[in-house]
């Protein structure tokens, strides 16, 4: 599902328009920029990273197929995996919370709905600070689907993975999450 505008601007960018360059980081810079550091915290490091999106992503515009996804999502999957790789060469400490003994998957979806369902500011924040201590597949994948709303197709495309193991993980992990805020309000 290409729009109008996306025909202009990726036929402009096959031919390594300045222009078309520059109104691609105008459309899609923020975005992108907004997944990136909500997976590499620290904003010199996002900067970095988002550098490296956008210069793959004009690199790279040949590969791009609008049968396969949106360009937008395209470049999401392009944010995602330069997230990803950064982080794992830069090995930085972070601690993630582990769920050994399976606590989280025993909770019920309606107790952790209670918590999601009906967001307020506390929580919303509580929420914020609960995504540092998930890894960043887990933290992307959350962000993917309640920060930018993208569908589970598109987070699978993103990923690389099916709509259903979306589903799967983001159900587990939203269990995780609602251990993590319990644990820091207490």
């Amino acid at each position: 599902m290409t729009t109008e505008t996306d025909i202009n601007l990726l036929q402009g960018l096959r031919k390594q328009s300045p222009k078309a360059q520059q109104q691609t980081l105008e459309r899609y810079g923020r975005d992108v920029f907004a997944q990136v550091v909500r997976l590499v915290p620290v904003v010199e490091n996002a900067e970095e990273v988002y550098q490296d999106v956008f210069i793959k992503v004009f690199k790279n515009i040949g590969q791009y197929d609008e049968e396969k996804s949106s360009f937008r999502t395209w470049i999401s999957r392009i944010a995602y995996n330069e997230s990803i790789t950064f982080l794992r060469h830069k090995r930085l400490p972070v601690i993630y919370y582990e769920d050994y003994e399976g606590e989280a998957e025993k909770l019920s979806d309606t107790e952790v709905e209670a918590t999601f369902g009906q967001p307020n500011p506390e929580t919303v924040q509580l929420i914020r600070a609960a995504l540092k201590h998930l890894p960043p597949d887990e933290r992307a994948i959350v962000t993917m689907f309640y920060y930018e709303e993208m569908s589970l197709k598109d987070i699978a495309y993103v990923t690389e993975s099916i709509p259903t193991t979306v589903a799967s993980k983001l159900s587990r992990t939203r269990k995780k999450l609602y251990k993590i805020i319990k644990m820091l309000q207490s």
